[in-house]
């Protein structure tokens, strides 16, 4: 009875042994196997931090276009001022700030195929507008093309791309020039020409955003 209860003892130690071996090797896997989802879980909460990021920088720069817009709609008004004053008729006169490239304003196209827009030639300070940098540190830019196909030639000659002769968005009854023009030099239903107005943005991290906007 002693040899069998000796025996029986040692032949559970050796067993408890080779248990307690193998749970040591399953807890190494288990181990491993943690680590690397803790890993790729960092790994995911950083990309997606580092992609709410971008995004949100891309969204300020796009935001920040807005100014680039009103700035080279401030210039439009200061051109057309500028013609009125001459009694230049924008239709008729190819000599009108509107239909001469290069104009007396920098950034200002009378023909839409002159430039790449996507191009970094295209926004080098000389051929567009220098707005200046918002206090996002967004870099904005903006160039403004008469959408015509020839260049330096008034507007009734040069293939243009040309507004409704009324326009009802949304019941707002937006008035086009021709309803509120009288005289001389006012532009008839049909014949405004569109105007697009591309702005660019560069932004922290290397971000870029390009809006247009057409106006008339």
């Amino acid at each position: 009875m002693r040899f069998q209860h000796h025996f029986a003892s040692k032949l559970a130690y050796l067993r408890i042994k080779q248990q307690r071996g193998v749970v040591l090797f399953l807890a190494l896997i288990a181990l491993v196997i943690m680590s690397l989802a803790a890993v790729a879980l960092i790994r995911s909460v950083d990309t997606n931090t580092l992609i709410a990021g971008n995004l949100s920088f891309k969204e300020a720069a796009t935001t920040s276009a807005d100014a680039g817009t009103e700035a080279a709609i401030t210039m439009l008004l200061g051109m057309r001022d500028d013609a009125a004053n001459a009694g230049k008729n924008v239709l008729m006169d190819a000599t009108h700030t509107f239909n001469v490239t290069p104009a007396t304003h920098n950034g200002y196209y009378s023909s839409a195929n002159t430039l790449a827009l996507t191009s970094s030639a295209t926004w080098d300070d000389i051929n567009n507008v220098l707005v200046g940098t918002d206090n996002s540190g967004n870099t904005i830019r903006y160039i403004v093309e008469r959408m015509c196909r020839t260049p330096n030639v008034a507007i009734s000659t040069a293939d243009c791309l040309f507004s409704k002769s009324a326009d009802d968005p949304n019941g707002q009854q937006i008035r086009l020039p021709q309803n509120i023009c009288d005289g001389p030099g006012c532009p008839v239903a049909g014949q405004t020409p569109q105007i697009r107005v591309t702005v660019q943005v560069t932004g922290p991290k290397n971000s870029v955003s390009y809006v247009q906007a057409f106006v008339y």
